[in-house]
């Protein structure tokens, strides 16, 4: 197996993105690795942070440009073809290696992946699949690729998403939920109403009805189902909220020194408390429905970010979700060409 990964993109990069690969190189001896980005940079950063590349595993796949946060969409498969992301998704689309892992930005991954890696034959789109902290974990897609989706995409989502939970977090019978302004069936917009129909016919998925907001903190679904315009509001929200909450109960336990001596009793809690609400433990977002396997980490992400979607990477391809979602989503199509 061989992951390739971005390590020029995202808000830390080079530094945190190489720290993170070298790290998850050493803990999977198995699994070859190849680090695209500036050489000559790469190794002035290795070399100031004392990390060796000469593991056995890595490879450096030398790039100069990088498509910025700055940079529209389609600049990875036009003048920016040849940066480390460009380069990373065209590897990938030629077999040089199972998957690909990228902190970059969101609209040019996506883009290029559909036009460099495309999607599997027979999906209308690929989403962005993020598993959220909640009460149980639940996996928002599409959580910002698609703005509007037609009513047989939501279908499809599902699937696709419960494949995902199925395979990678072990949910034996993903419930599927479809983000909702009400519980009852007649609620929201008219593509809602038909993807509803939809969903409630669908035979090869656990649907169990509209979902509200309010509901998703305390588990109320595996598979939460949405357009990307919704799904990145709920996302963006519930990190906010994490922040927010995370931050009063700092100032709380700051407030003085009687509160100070009682945050000693429960300074693990609170540290778990942080963890089990940070999204990035589960790794990056996987873009489903793509013909290959493509990690979306966060544009934030520290080292250890970086290490847990390389670890969901090699999930993914471990358990060959791109081949399960086939056989769910487009299984005439599967067995025509078996």
């Amino acid at each position: 197996m061989k992951i390739l990964v971005d390590i020029m993109s995202g808000d830390k990069a080079p530094h945190e993105q190489l720290l993170g690969t070298v790290s998850a190189a050493a803990e999977n001896p198995a699994v070859s690795f190849s680090l695209i980005g500036n050489e000559e940079i790469l190794r002035a950063v290795a070399s100031a942070r004392g990390v060796s590349l000469d593991l056995p595993n890595i490879e450096l796949v030398h790039t100069v440009d990088v498509v910025t946060m700055e940079d529209a969409p389609l600049s990875v498969v036009r003048e920016k073809r040849n940066s480390s992301m460009g380069m990373g998704l065209r590897m990938l689309s030629e077999g040089k290696g199972d998957a690909f892992v990228s902190a970059g930005n969101t609209g040019a991954l996506h883009a290029g992946s559909t036009l460099i890696v495309r999607r599997i034959k027979g999906i209308q789109k690929s989403a962005i699949g993020t598993v959220m902290p909640y009460q149980n974990p639940t996996l928002l897609i599409d959580s910002g690729a698609n703005v509007e989706i037609a009513p047989e995409t939501y279908v499809q989502f599902a699937k696709m998403g419960s494949v995902y939970m199925n395979r990678i977090l072990g949910v034996e019978t993903p419930r599927v939920g479809l983000l909702n302004i009400g519980a009852e069936r007649t609620k929201g917009t008219k593509v809602l109403n038909e993807a509803y129909a939809l969903l409630e016919t669908a035979s090869d998925i656990h649907f169990i009805g509209n979902v509200e907001g309010k509901e998703l903190p305390m588990g109320a679904c595996d598979v939460l189902v949405c357009d990307g315009f919704a799904g990145n509001i709920v996302l963006k929200l519930t990190e906010g909220c994490a922040a927010f909450m995370v931050g009063k109960l700092k100032g709380i336990y700051n407030a003085g020194p009687v509160a100070k001596f009682s945050a000693l009793g429960v300074r693990d809690g609170l540290k778990k408390l942080k963890k089990d609400l940070d999204a990035s433990e589960y790794g990056g977002a996987p873009l489903l429905g793509l013909s290959r396997t493509v990690i979306k980490a966060h544009g934030g992400s520290d080292a250890a970010a970086i290490r847990n979607a390389i670890r969901q990477a090699i999930g993914c391809v471990e358990n060959n979700v791109t081949y399960e979602i086939a056989k769910l989503v487009v299984p005439d199509l599967i067995s025509t060409e078996s």
